[in-house]
């Protein structure tokens, strides 16, 4: 989230909860903004020469846009923190074209040949220092002359002879500031005003309110967002943040469904020509992830991962929120559009909020859901673990390989494993300790589906761990974390199937068999709900064990369920959600079985639970 009544109240009262602030702001009222009259030198901006050519390093990015997530640093963790010294000026005063540039040149000394080659220049760049909005004749954003007094065409011209990609950002809609009374004309739009662009009844959208909703009914909306592209084309940026995006962005109903608005911005650049990167944003509701994924190259999943406190982030605020909202999102992710978690703010020591420990976790789950790599960081700044973390090779090509995006091979807790299948036959294993204190974390090779010794790599400390066989278990500190290559030596595991549907098994309270054509068998077990159970009946090993068994089920959204075998007391697990109800993923679970016959119950309890397809159970410990 990017723009000025939210940023606003959480500057005036950042001990309070987010919810609670985003709760008042509702309670307020925006007040509609007037139409600064450019001066001579903005004018010229506004109708400069066509587009300029992407930086040397960027020839032929109209054939890779968003083939792997980006890179770079972005402002809006600096400018939105309450830091000593970040913003002396008053809040979100460290947007200058001074910062902006100063960042550039750290960027290309000290990260740009690790793949960091992207600045982006976040809200507030057409605001004055108090927060106030400039607009052209046009009614489109302006630079304020305070903070970019050569304006934005001689910035992006100063990251381009960087060999660096230049980004903008724009909140969605038409900002109430440039309607002008409807008066305001629309360029290259003969006929056109901003009174043709919205409704009649100036209803509002985005995540703030800020601006009143397109009608893309009348083509002056498509018009509009057509003179803006072409304006951002015109002064040479590579990238785009949309911000306040909806459906999302805390926002639902037909006002704040902005798809429309993403589409008419994806026709825009394309009429450009120039290759633009378009990001939206933020908490984006995943029900519309097909359009996010035809109309952009990226899109946000989740809150703001700043802080708006005395430091850049803390664990608390929403970095470790992220654990239980990724899996959702793991499938949707691929060349040409990410699953982006928000900056990441790991190299500053002190003024990122974190301990070492934390930062490793956050830089860990971000390149194993392949979200782009972006920091908010002082890049004059950095310290030597930060770089490290930032700039280590092994790490950055685990966020941009082919293999798939890492989901949970373990229920959703304190103590997580996740993984991935690389096209070499190795896994990507991450164990996570979220816990407040140190833990031990285990990860079985049964939950990837092998068995025997396995070599393993520790990519963050660049060591050969050597032979383990059939699991490795670590001690992490609190929120710790290690990042492994795992590379099977020994065997496919051999499993029996058990379908959730299969007439040996018992049913009791609401559960029930119902088509599922992503199951094996094309069927499941859900309605799992209100004291409901799945017994399945006859599990059959030879030997009494503790076994890894693979569970394969849907859930929309994560959900407890009670799992026990026998007559045991059961543990409530929580699975992530796989992210619809089409979509099958599978979670291991340790189970005591004994030689011969057993059952394994799924008990739903007094809450909702997933829905079941099957169980692979080891035919060997």
């Amino acid at each position: 989230m990017r723009s000025s009544p939210y940023r606003a109240l959480r500057g005036a009262f950042p001990g309070f909860p987010r919810r609670t602030v985003r709760s008042m702001l509702v309670l307020a009222v925006t007040a509609g903004l007037a139409v600064v009259v450019p001066t001579a030198a903005t004018q010229a901006l506004a109708v400069s020469p066509k587009p300029m050519p992407p930086a040397s390093n960027s020839a032929d990015v109209s054939s890779e846009l968003a083939a792997k997530p980006y890179m770079g640093w972005s402002s809006w963790s600096m400018q939105s923190s309450q830091y000593p010294g970040l913003n002396p000026d008053g809040n979100y005063s460290y947007l200058t074209e001074a910062n902006v540039l100063k960042q550039t040149d750290a960027l290309a000394i000290t990260l740009k040949k690790y793949g960091y080659d992207y600045v982006n220049i976040d809200a507030g760049w057409w605001m004055d220092k108090n927060w106030t909005s400039e607009f052209d004749q046009y009614g489109r954003q302006t630079p304020d002359p305070v903070r970019f007094p050569h304006g934005m065409k001689s910035v992006a011209d100063h990251i381009h002879a960087k060999g660096l990609r230049a980004g903008i950002y724009l909140p969605v809609g038409l900002e109430k500031g440039a309607y002008g009374g409807g008066k305001v004309p629309i360029r290259n739009a003969p006929g056109c005003t901003t009174a043709d662009v919205v409704y009649p009844d100036l209803r509002t959208t985005n995540g703030w309110d800020s601006a009143y909703k397109l009608d893309f009914d009348n083509p002056c909306a498509q018009k509009y967002i057509d003179s803006q592209a072409q304006m951002l084309a015109d002064w040479g940026y590579d990238f785009l943040k949309l911000d306040g995006v909806g459906p999302g962005s805390s926002k639902s109903g037909d006002n704040y469904d902005n798809v429309a608005d993403v589409a008419a911005w994806h026709r825009a650049i394309a009429a450009t020509g120039r290759p633009i990167h378009l990001e939206i944003s933020w908490s984006l509701d995943i029900g519309h992830a097909a359009d996010w994924k035809k109309y952009s190259n990226g899109w946000r999943i989740d809150t703001d991962v700043e802080c708006y406190c005395n430091t850049l982030v803390t664990w608390e605020n929403s970095v470790n929120d992220r654990w239980d909202d990724a899996p959702a999102w793991s499938h949707l992710a691929g060349p040409g559009g990410w699953n982006d978690l928000d900056a990441i703010d790991v190299g500053n020591g002190a003024m990122d909020g974190l301990t070492k420990a934390e930062r490793q976790s956050y830089m860990t789950l971000w390149a194993i859901n392949k979200s782009p790599l972006f920091t908010g960081d002082d890049l004059t700044r950095l310290d030597g673990y930060g770089l490290s973390l930032l700039t280590n090779q092994e790490v950055i090509a685990v966020d941009r390989n082919s293999s798939p995006v890492a989901r949970p091979v373990t229920p959703m807790g304190d103590q997580q494993v996740w993984g991935t299948k690389n096209a070499d036959g190795t896994y990507t294993v991450a164990l996570f300790n979220l816990g407040d204190s140190p833990s031990a974390v285990t990860a079985d090779w049964a939950s990837f589906g092998f068995t025997g010794a396995a070599s393993v790599r520790d990519l963050w400390n660049h060591q050969n761990l050597g032979t383990y066989k059939k699991r490795i278990t670590v001690t992490l500190p609190a929120h710790g974390s290690r990042l492994l290559t795992v590379r099977p030596g020994g065997s496919r595991l051999l499993t029996t199937g058990y379908e959730a549907e299969s007439a040996d098994n018992a049913l009791t309270g609401n559960a029930s068999v119902a088509v599922c054509d992503a199951c094996s068998g094309g069927k499941k077990v859900g309605n799992l709900y209100l004291d409901s159970k799945l017994q399945f009946n006859d599990i059959r090993v030879k030997k009494d064990g503790i076994y890894t068994v693979n569970v394969a089920y849907v859930s929309g959204d994560p959900r407890s369920v009670t799992v026990y075998s026998n007559s045991g007391n059961g543990t409530s697990l929580k699975f992530p959600s796989t992210g619809d109800w089409n979509t099958v993923d599978t979670v291991s679970v340790q189970l005591a079985l004994k030689a011969g016959s057993n059952t394994i119950t799924f008990d739903s309890g007094w809450d909702y639970a997933p829905d079941i397809d099957r169980i692979d159970v080891p035919k060997t410990l």
